[in-house]
């Protein structure tokens, strides 16, 4: 069996468009007609150079080879134009393909993804939801503290037990900088509330997008330890774990982070450094399934538990369900509410959520397939970035 043809979709998300503006699947054929989909996950380019990047990649590396030879084909990519590092953009790429080979795999050999990584430990999965506005509702609910213990009670009526919400909000291009005294009194009042709303029934996750020194972080995180969230995510910015760790050392709240970072030697930083005990990677920028099922495997060693990242298209949450399932060092999983609404229509048969958790597939490759005919009736046809900072200092 040889991989033999590369398709790209890049379809809008309609609004309320949570989970990203648009969503970049790729879908594998192999010569005997086996086809595999994935997802890359980048937000570096637009969509125009993100399809020239997978289309080139794809005609140097994978059309013509063996989709069992993964470990092969992911040393060859990432050593791409003798770069051999942690490239974003590059990774990103291979992270879709190497999603779409593995539901090839699956397909072939008549088993799910969870399987082929030893196989299940978990037969449903705790998941959790960041704090949405309900359609037709601006966006005023990420900084609303009454609004969003309103619907935070709403969400556990629907069997969540854990929420996320970042009121700390806007992530800039000039982070990190020191919290106002206004965004902690913010966050503080956030953590009382949605706590006075979910008593112990829900647990907290604090969100952040990096937007903090490693002082400011550590002062933020003791006006907010009283109401005992699960996790403080993403500090401080990705590229310095070493300022994380001050962050960690500095809370008894436990640190988490990864949805930026790459590859299993940016990770072996963070654990090396102790600056998070929960590791959150993107399967679809991350380097893949198997990327990172080693990045766990190493974080055992460390007793750190996975709490796999989504904030793309279903394709990646099915490749997060599947490898999730695999881990014994698994904590929770990161749903776009319930997987309804257009995560719904994308698939054929939707990602099944049942009070709180979600349920594995145990079909072969990763469990699901795309309904081309919604991808392609939804194509994204403008220029901006999947997920866009703000462009200027905040006070």
């Amino acid at each position: 069996m040889k991989i033999k043809d590369l398709k790209v979709f890049i379809v809008g998300n309609p609004p309320p468009s949570f989970g990203g503006r648009y969503f970049i699947f790729v879908k594998l054929t192999a010569d005997n007609g086996i086809e595999g989909v994935g997802e890359v996950y980048c937000d570096s380019f637009g969509p125009k150079a993100m399809t020239a990047m997978i289309e080139d990649v794809f005609g140097r590396y994978v059309q013509g080879s063996d989709p069992f030879r993964i470990e092969s084909l992911w040393r060859k990519v990432y050593s791409s134009g003798y770069s051999q590092r942690p490239d974003p953009s590059l990774v990103g790429v291979l992270s879709g393909i190497e999603i779409a080979l593995w539901d090839i795999l699956g397909k072939a050999v008549e088993k799910p993804v969870h399987a082929l990584l030893g196989g299940k430990v978990h037969e449903k999965l705790r998941s959790y939801t960041y704090i949405y506005p309900e359609p037709g509702e601006d966006e005023s609910i990420y900084h609303n503290a009454e609004l969003s213990a309103e619907r935070a009670a709403d969400y556990v009526k629907q069997g969540f037990t854990a929420l996320k919400f970042d009121p700390v909000t806007p992530y800039t291009a000039f982070d990190p900088r020191q919290p106002s005294l206004e965004a902690l009194d913010r966050a503080e009042k956030f953590c009382r509330l949605l706590r006075e709303a979910v008593g112990s029934k829900a647990d907290l996750l604090f969100g952040t997008h990096g937007q903090f020194t490693a002082s400011g972080a550590i002062r933020l995180a003791k006006r907010i330890e009283r109401y005992d969230p699960l996790w403080f995510e993403e500090p401080t910015p990705p590229e310095m774990p070493e300022e994380m760790a001050l962050v960690a050392r500095g809370t008894s709240i436990p640190v988490a982070t990864g949805e930026r970072l790459c590859t299993k030697y940016e990770f072996a930083r963070v654990l090396e450094h102790r600056a998070a005990s929960i590791l959150q990677m993107a399967l679809g920028r991350v380097g893949g399934i198997w990327e990172a099922k080693k990045i766990a495997a190493m974080a055992e060693t460390h007793y750190a538990q996975i709490a796999p990242h989504l904030y793309c298209g279903p394709i990646e949450a099915a490749a997060n369900i599947q490898y999730a399932a695999s881990l014994p060092n698994f904590l929770i999983l990161e749903s776009i509410r319930t997987f309804g609404d257009f995560y719904a229509k994308l698939l054929k048969k939707p990602i099944r959520w049942e009070a709180g958790f979600v349920i594995p597939s145990d079909e072969p490759g990763l469990g699901i397939e795309l309904n081309e005919q919604v991808a392609l009736a939804h194509p994204y046809e403008g220029d901006r970035l999947h997920l866009e900072m703000t462009n200027h200092p905040v006070p």
